[in-house]
């Protein structure tokens, strides 16, 4: 088989020829490139594929699960209608979203965005956001050296928190955070990303300081904060 790559916005469109077969292992180191090249986004183009054997389904399923186990997204178009059926004994239809033309595809792509954007937004929403006053310690994950000492979490919810007193980091770093929950001083470690920081001229009663979200948090953590924040927002009610 041959693949041909070309580009329109973020998305990578694989042109496809030939047969896809034992010897299309080739699909999957384009698949993988694309990826290592920064490209989540992967259009399958099958107009010109002229025939798929039971080997060539295994290859596809291999390039699909590359890409959707490194946090991609790969989607096909134009299928010839004599390889329609393939696809549907297969079941590949029922788990690759499959477009009639690149418009659709392309535009289904922005609108996956979008969507995934107001789900984010419905989660952050979802969770309460609770001002504190706690110490922190704050590292590099990468660096075994600390950072920053003692800096202080002014608010706190089950996805995030903002961390005052700290200017060494950037957006996108990955960061560790060890603080304590009162009343019981459970000792909590947490992994993190940077996603904001505030502006110094603009914003600088919050600076130094960064927003970070919390990430690989497992699920009795989260409700260790979700508990304490619910419990300490039930004694701001009662204080109004």
């Amino acid at each position: 088989m041959e693949i041909r790559a070309r580009q329109k916005g973020n998305i990578i469109i694989l042109d496809l020829s030939g047969r896809i077969d034992v010897d299309a292992a080739s699909f999957v180191e384009a698949a993988g490139q694309c990826l290592r090249d920064g490209y989540s986004d992967i259009l399958c183009n099958f107009e010109e594929v002229e025939a798929i054997d039971y080997m060539g389904i295994s290859v596809i399923v291999i390039a699909y699960k590359e890409v959707v186990n490194s946090g991609g997204r790969m989607k096909f178009v134009a299928i010839p209608a004599h390889l329609k059926g393939v696809f549907s004994v297969a079941g590949l239809d029922r788990v690759i979203d499959v477009f009639a033309t690149e418009d659709l595809a392309v535009n289904s792509f922005k609108e996956d965005k979008i969507i995934e954007n107001i789900k984010k937004l419905q989660l952050r929403r979802r969770f309460k956001r609770l001002p504190v006053d706690i110490k922190i310690e704050l590292k590099d994950r990468y660096d075994k050296s600390p950072a920053c000492l003692k800096m202080d979490i002014l608010n706190l919810s089950a996805i995030g928190a903002y961390i005052y007193g700290c200017d060494k980091f950037k957006l996108g770093d990955q960061v560790t955070l060890r603080f304590k929950l009162p009343p019981h001083k459970d000792e909590l470690e947490l992994e993190a990303k940077v996603v904001w920081l505030p502006d110094k001229q603009i914003q600088h009663q919050l600076h130094p300081g960064m927003g970070v979200e919390f990430s690989n948090i497992k699920p009795p953590v989260q409700q260790k904060i979700i508990e304490f924040i619910e419990r300490n927002f039930s004694f701001l009610s009662t204080d109004n």
